[in-house]
């Protein structure tokens, strides 16, 4: 590893990426490397993502086979910690995966463990993988608590997560009584969670496997489906976010996990998701890779060359991370398809290929790809998720980047396609908290 040397020209005009995918995640971030004039290589494991970025890029069927021709190989994903280290003892450049990391993310129990362990306040928390052993708990220790399945879950079975909002916990014991044979076999692993009120925070940075790269980045997800936020949870609907130099918040959580993500040798993007209200910080679960949609919309804020970033940091170099002022705004666009998934295969086929139109085609700003694909030179619905793209936009204030984001949502023309109208809406109220709270100091 090299710290601040600089890049040979001949090598920034062109380096070679290769993208290793559990499920059809980076697309767009390897896109946005094809179109800086990079050579770029995708595999992506699942069947059901087959069709997914054709056209966009290159993919492979053998990951393995292109070792050797990547100068970078990035997993997007956890689960290929023990794979990313091992690249990385034979001297290949490696964004993405260690085991230590990929047991932050997994293992929930394990992941609040190595907060406390670094000196960062936690709510706390049980784990369990028997539901009656939980429904006896809840009933001994009547309060508010928060469902949560542990291990990786699939995207879709983010939407176990249940919130209780009875403060003896009555309503959760009853969804778990009434669920548990079902989801004994969906989450066999969760943890309860004390419940706690106030502002849902994250705070993420880049890592170079030494040291913190700055600024870092604040970012607010709208997880639940509809406006409002209701509905089932999505994972992530859409992101308000903005860079900023170390503040209160990173300093109370991911600023202490330093020496031991160094000594992991992690290098790539990791994330703290936080409750925060004026009695503190309550950090609740990790993501250590990039986050999605978090990495097309941080995209649009950074403003150096992808590949440039991505090779400086493959490389362990300390280095500035060029980004614009103010604040970023990701919209996700989906289509029904999204509540179909695999087994409802008549809703799938129905929305399967048909065309992804904009009213102004050769203006695509702000447009990030997920699961869509080209053929014959028109954009086309691809895999099965119904999740379709994310667009992004910036301003000066929150105002000005909502409007410039729905402005560019205007411009897409897709059957039956929804997102929600209120991603940053939230934010003077909130912003307001915050400030008065102190952790954005």
């Amino acid at each position: 590893m090299t710290n601040g040397s600089e890049i040979p020209q001949e090598i920034k005009s062109q380096l070679k990426f290769l993208f290793v995918s559990l499920e059809s995640l980076s697309g767009d971030l390897a896109w946005t490397l094809k179109k800086e004039g990079h050579e770029v290589k995708v595999y992506i494991k699942a069947k059901n993502d087959a069709d997914v970025y054709n056209g966009f890029v290159e993919k492979i069927e053998r990951w393995e086979d292109f070792i050797d021709f990547a100068d970078v190989i990035i997993f997007d994903d956890v689960e290929f910690g023990s794979m990313a280290e091992r690249l990385r003892k034979k001297g290949k450049l490696v964004i993405g995966g260690s085991e230590y990391t990929d047991r932050l993310e997994i293992d929930r129990e394990f992941g609040q463990a190595e907060m406390k362990r670094h000196g960062i306040n936690i709510l706390p928390s049980w784990n369990f993988s028997n539901y009656d052993e939980a429904i006896a708990f809840i009933k001994g220790n009547p309060e508010r608590y928060v469902f949560k399945p542990s291990g990786n879950t699939p995207s879709g079975g983010k939407g176990l997560l249940f919130i209780g909002q009875e403060e003896d916990g009555k309503d959760l014991v009853e969804i778990l009584e009434q669920n548990k044979n079902v989801w004994q076999k969906k989450a066999p692993w969760f943890q309860l969670q004390k419940f706690v009120s106030g502002v849902e925070i994250a705070v993420g940075a880049f890592f170079n496997g030494k040291e913190f790269i700055y600024p870092i980045n604040v970012n607010f997800e709208h997880k639940r489906v509809f406006p409002g936020d209701i509905g089932p949870f999505a994972g992530e609907m859409g992101t308000l976010m903005f860079w900023s130099e170390p503040n209160t918040l990173f300093k109370a959580t991911l600023g202490k996990m330093l020496s031991a993500l160094k000594e992991s040798g992690y290098i790539g993007y990791i994330d703290i998701n936080c409750i925060v209200n004026g009695r503190g910080i309550y950090p609740l679960e990790w993501t250590c890779r990039f986050g999605y949609p978090t990495i097309h919309i941080q995209e649009e804020g950074i403003t150096m060359a992808m590949g440039e970033m991505l090779y400086k940091l493959a490389r362990g170099e300390n280095f500035e991370l060029k980004t614009k002022k103010g604040f970023q705004v990701g919209v996700r666009i989906s289509v029904p398809t999204f509540f179909a998934k695999s087994k409802d295969h008549e809703t799938v086929e129905m929305y399967h290929d048909l065309p992804v139109l904009f009213k102004k085609p050769s203006n695509l700003d702000g447009i990030h790809i997920e699961d869509v694909k080209i053929e014959d030179g028109v954009w086309r619905i691809a895999g099965e998720s119904g999740v379709l793209m994310v667009v992004t936009g910036s301003g000066v204030t929150v105002e000005e980047a909502r409007r410039q984001v729905y402005l560019r949502v205007q411009n897409i023309m897709i059957q039956n396609m929804f997102y929600r109208t209120d991603i940053g809406a939230k934010w003077s109220e909130d912003g307001d908290r915050l400030h008065t709270w102190g952790y954005l100091s």
